[in-house]
Formats: structure tokens, sequence, C-alpha cells
């Protein structure tokens, strides 16, 4: 079904205790997440966590945010892998500093839950989410491919990545935070033999990210695919509360689209929407439908 593109944004009245009624007689919940709900937890990818950690980077190539630089035409592997080593490690392998992710995780625990999102941070297993109940359609930070590809699998990048860290300076502190030791100058060059290459064909390794047509989709992604879909089959003739969290138009038909479908065809599906700026049904389920209007963190201290 094809719904009409006039969307005005809404804020269900009572919505808070709305959704808290919803989640509570739901037999099943699935969520949705997407980028605003690691932004509200704290990974931000300007300001403050940007000019710690690539100053000198930014400097050089006058870029203003992590997200850029990813983009950057670096002079040599082993520049783009001192870059990359430092954006992995602090949003795959540090913990965010708000515990949005938990207070979600509280919400759902004792229910029939599953987790659909586009985010590659690792944020759900990090708050204790049962990673049977995960699927990462777009990749993950802790993963790394061969480039061409060659073949499907991808490979765990955690050693390597904390050895590129600690040799451009960086120090692992307690609770796995990056400092920087008083006095010295970071390196942005790693070594030329922590620069991972494929093991198969040789050529370098690249980000398991959905970036372009090279995206692997390995034994685990396809694993996980399945748990979802078995997860919609068995409770399509269920109450089903489907909650999209902070998600966003860079990828809608993963989330929000699929969403919008299944709540208009299952007979007893309910939609609930908790966005900053942009929660909104389509007419044909509104209602069915609880929009909740603001930062998803304050939403969740609320439920």
């Amino acid at each position: 079904m094809m719904f009409r593109r006039r969307f005005t944004p809404m804020n269900t009245p009572d919505g808070v205790n709305k959704l808290r009624e919803a989640i509570k007689n739901a037999d099943a919940v699935v969520i949705g997440a997407g980028a605003g709900l690691s932004t509200s937890a704290g990974f931000i990818y300007t300001g403050e966590r940007f000019e710690t950690y690539f100053r000198d980077f930014a400097d050089k190539y006058h870029f203003t945010d992590m997200y850029s630089g990813g983009f950057t035409r670096f002079s040599s592997l082993e520049e783009q892998w001192a870059y990359w080593s430092r954006y992995i490690y602090i949003n795959r392998y540090m913990n965010p500093p708000k515990p949005v992710y938990e207070k979600l995780l509280e919400l759902v625990r004792d229910k029939d839950y599953f987790v659909l999102t586009t985010n590659v941070d690792h944020c759900f297993q990090k708050a204790g989410f049962d990673k049977h109940r995960l699927f990462y359609t777009q990749g993950d930070y802790g993963l790394w491919q061969c480039s061409e590809p060659c073949h499907d699998k991808t490979y765990d990048n955690a050693e390597t990545v904390r050895a590129m860290v600690e040799a451009q300076g960086f120090v692992i502190a307690e609770r796995g935070t990056l400092t920087i030791p008083e006095g010295v100058t970071l390196k942005t060059e790693v070594r030329s033999k922590l620069v991972p290459h494929c093991p198969v064909c040789g050529k370098p390794m690249s980000m398991n990210l959905r970036a372009d047509d090279t995206f692997v989709e390995d034994e685990g992604w396809h694993v996980a695919a399945e748990r979802y879909a078995d997860f919609l089959r068995r409770h399509k003739n269920m109450k089903v509360l489907f909650l999209e969290a902070a998600v966003g138009w860079n990828t809608p038909s993963i989330v929000k689209f699929s969403f919008w479908q299944m709540t208009n065809e299952w007979p007893d599906a309910t939609y609930a929407c908790l966005n900053y700026g942009e929660a909104y049904a389509p007419e044909e389920i509104a209602k069915k439908s609880i929009c909740i209007n603001g930062d998803i963190g304050e939403i969740l201290n609320q439920l």
C-alpha cells in the first residue's frame, strides 16, 4: 500500500501514558531504532568529542565533524586507519555517556521483544539487550571486510583497533575510555604492519558498513535477518507494538515504512513514533498510532 505523502507532526494527547499502557498490554514489542537514539545517549559527532579526538585531522583536512571526516581522501592507508581506528574505538568500544539504551531495555526487558536497527555502534548489546533479538541491518563498526569484496566474511577488529589507538599515543584508561597523556602529541599514522589486508586476496580491508554495493552480508547477518522474519511470522496475529525510536529519513524503508505497512495490515498492531520534531504517522494508521515529539532520552525518563 502506498501512503499519502502528507505528514503533519503529531503529539498524541497524554502520549506517554498511552504508550506505557500499550507496552504493558502488548504480546510483543518490535523496536525500530535510528541514529537519534545514539545521539540522545551522547554519541555526538561534533563538538567536544570531535575536538578532543580529531582536532589534528580537522586542522589538516578542514572537516568539521566525524562523519564528514569518514569521506576524506587521506594521504596513505596508514593515515586513513589512524583516523578510522579512533573513530571506531570511541563510537564502538566506548560506552555512551547517558544511559538511554539501558532505560529502553528496562521498558521491554520482561516483554517478548525484537530490535531492528540501522545503527552500527553496538549500543544495544553494550546495554544488555539479548544479541539473539537484534538485527543490525547496516553493519557494525566492530567488523571489517574485504574492500573488493572477494568473499562474504567479516572479521572482528577489536584487538587491532586497540593496538592502533595506543600506537598513536592514546592510553586506554579505566572502563575503556581513551585519554591523552599530558605533553603527548598524537601521531596521525599507524605502523604499516597494523594496516588490515584481506587474508584471502591481500587487498585492503574496509568497514563493514552499507555505504555501497560492496557491503558484505555475512552469515551472522543472514541468521539475524531470519530470526527477525521468524519473529514477525510468529506474532502477526497477536497484539504487537511497533516502537519506532528516533528514526530519520536516511533509510526510511528499513524501519519507518515497514512499520507503517505492518501496522496498517495487522489487525491488532499499534505504531508508536518517538522523535524530536518528526513525530507523525500517516493518515491511514493515525487511529492506531501514538506519536510523541521530543528527545527520546527525556521521553524514556518519563516512561
